[in-house]
């Protein structure tokens, strides 16, 4: 919308994309109305003639308007919910395959894959058995060691129809081996959709260090790699998804995930301009990825001020034109580390308050944690409730029925406000070190979250932060519930490990190690290509991910965050 239009000119065509919206895709409802018959408008604005239009479209505008602090799409939930996934990975990809097909039966639309550690490191899953123990693999998610993996974890799933979030950090074999399986089935890259979850390496310098491989700067030139192939290759699929989760997970307040999130995405902006690319080539591909606090309303405030400070940034700072450049479509998942291992059935609770607010915050993707998996795996019952929450939020509660339910609140606007004043004061300070880049390398934004986690944990210690079950409110131990850890099958492990080693041993080595030496290549000197490529051809001449990791660590080094720290 043109800075100088009017409101009225801001409603008339925002009514002409809602219009457009439900005329592709119809209104989930006949009719929406409150349980006491009141009918509900789609969204709610202040009359154009009244004082509190003055600064609207500056502050909030319309959806799907500029700068989108009310959302990014015009009709928002009023035709299409939030796509509802759960993390399913565990044991085998033939424990992903049946959980992953159960959960699309209850009604999940989308699938997150996440990666073990065995996965995470580098490894295959033959190479963890030997070095360490068999017992590794299949903790917390699906190994993929190869393509055979990838078709046995994907089998008779729709992959051109639903978006799947892979936990792949680079040099992204994961994502690789998805492309290549879409290719196996003749389905078109540019069809698929989903999001390498994981491709913002800056979080997990600072916050994630399972998922560091190689040197920082490595890991950069990766991203950016996989950033200009997915923009060529694969123009639906979300190649970087810049991670606050990450951050407030271990120990960052929600202020402080905001600005190192949105610091770190114009650090990757910067580095894709560098190789020549135009802003508004890959910047409609990026997406963010949030945590969902149980304080629903900052956490609502949150993602509203993300989406407004993104918009000015890309509009202002960088001079994107195309306005979906200017839009973040965002990603909730809610907040493990405020589940407990004490009185643990008051999780679904915790859970529910926290989808609630990545609804009212207008979040597009949502993952709600299970009750238990602050204990163990999430068991089947456990996952389920965890979807159906998400079920009783959009068909029940009315958190989805109107468009930003919220706006306009004195206090919701009020601290969407203080939450960017404050972020931009963050941002400046690192802009003026250098950027993210460096305020990572040096450790800045690390200690900044250590002081953080200090200070939140002496307030637990202390009662003046009341963690119910924990210091407050708390049960004898003889009553609290008993559970059992989660058992991954061992014969499926085994099965995984020979079906590892018989293709190393069956395949064309001739095109295996072509194709290792190209990636080498390419690793070696930036001109030559593009790593994401080297390993996508890798992956279809039946490489392994131990293999790849190898080649590329033999070449590039590893990294070790904040060893002199």
């Amino acid at each position: 919308m043109p800075e100088e239009a009017s409101l009225e000119e801001a409603i008339i065509q925002w009514q002409r994309e809602y219009e457009e919206s439900l005329r592709r895709l119809p209104p989930r409802r006949k009719q929406f109305v409150t349980q006491s018959g009141i009918p509900l408008k789609p969204l709610y604005i202040p009359e154009p003639t009244s004082a509190e239009a003055a600064n609207y479209l500056e502050k909030l505008g319309l959806p799907g308007q500029y700068p989108f602090t009310r959302g990014v799409y015009a009709s928002m939930y009023r035709n299409r919910v939030w796509t509802k996934r759960l993390l399913a990975g565990y044991g085998a990809p033939e424990n992903f395959n049946e959980r992953a097909k159960l959960l699309l039966e209850a009604g999940e639309t989308g699938l997150n894959a996440p990666a073990p550690s065995v996965s995470m490191r580098g490894y295959d899953t033959d190479q963890m058995a030997e070095m360490y123990d068999k017992g590794y693999v299949g903790l917390y998610g699906t190994p993929l060691d190869s393509v055979l993996d990838t078709e046995i974890s994907l089998k008779d799933i729709p992959i051109d129809q639903i978006s799947v979030n892979y936990s792949d950090p680079g040099p992204f074999v994961s994502i690789a081996l998805h492309f290549a399986e879409a290719r196996r089935r003749g389905i078109p890259l540019n069809d698929l959709r989903g999001s390498a979850n994981q491709a913002d390496c800056l979080s997990h310098w600072v916050s994630s260090h399972q998922f560091i491989i190689f040197p920082l700067e490595v890991h950069m030139r990766m991203t950016v790699d996989l950033i200009t192939w997915c923009t060529r290759h694969a123009r639906k699929w979300h190649p970087l998804s810049i991670i606050g989760q990450h951050h407030s997970q271990s120990g960052a307040t929600p202020l402080q995930e905001l600005a190192f999130t949105l610091a770190a995405g114009i650090a990757y902006v910067e580095e894709c301009l560098k190789t020549g690319m135009n802003i508004d080539e890959f910047a409609p591909r990026i997406s963010g990825f949030f945590d969902g606090q149980i304080n629903f309303l900052e956490l609502a405030a949150k993602l509203r001020a993300a989406r407004r400070m993104w918009a000015k940034t890309m509009r202002e700072r960088f001079g994107a034109k195309d306005p979906r450049s200017w839009q973040l479509p965002i990603h909730v998942q809610t907040s493990g580390v405020e589940l407990t291992r004490q009185m643990p059935l008051l999780n679904i609770a915790r859970v529910a308050l926290q989808a609630v607010g990545a609804v009212l915050g207008g979040t597009q993707s949502l993952h709600t944690d299970s009750w238990d998996e602050a204990i163990t795996i999430p068991k089947q019952e456990a996952a389920l409730i965890a979807l159906m929450t998400q079920h009783i939020i959009s068909e029940e509660s009315g958190a989805a029925e109107v468009i930003d339910p919220l706006g306009g609140s004195y206090y919701v606007e009020a601290l969407t406000d203080e939450l960017e004043k404050r972020a931009w004061e963050i941002i400046d300070t690192i802009d003026s070190m250098g950027g993210m880049v460096k305020a990572v390398s040096s450790g800045w934004v690390y200690r900044e979250i250590t002081r953080s986690i200090r200070e939140s944990q002496a307030a637990i210690d202390k009662k003046e932060k009341i963690v119910v079950g924990v210091n407050e409110y708390t049960l004898p131990e003889e009553e609290q519930q008993q559970f059992e850890s989660f058992e991954v099958d061992p014969e499926l492990v085994d099965g995984q490990i020979e079906r590892t080693k018989r293709l190393r041993q069956e395949r064309d080595q001739a095109k295996a190690k072509s194709a290792l030496e190209e990636l080498r290549a390419i690793a070696e000197d930036p001109g030559k290509g593009n790593i994401f490529e080297g390993v996508f051809n890798a992956v279809q001449a039946y490489c392994t991910r131990g293999e790849i990791v190898h080649t590329l660590k033999e070449v590039l080094g590893e990294g070790r965050p904040y060893t002199t720290i």
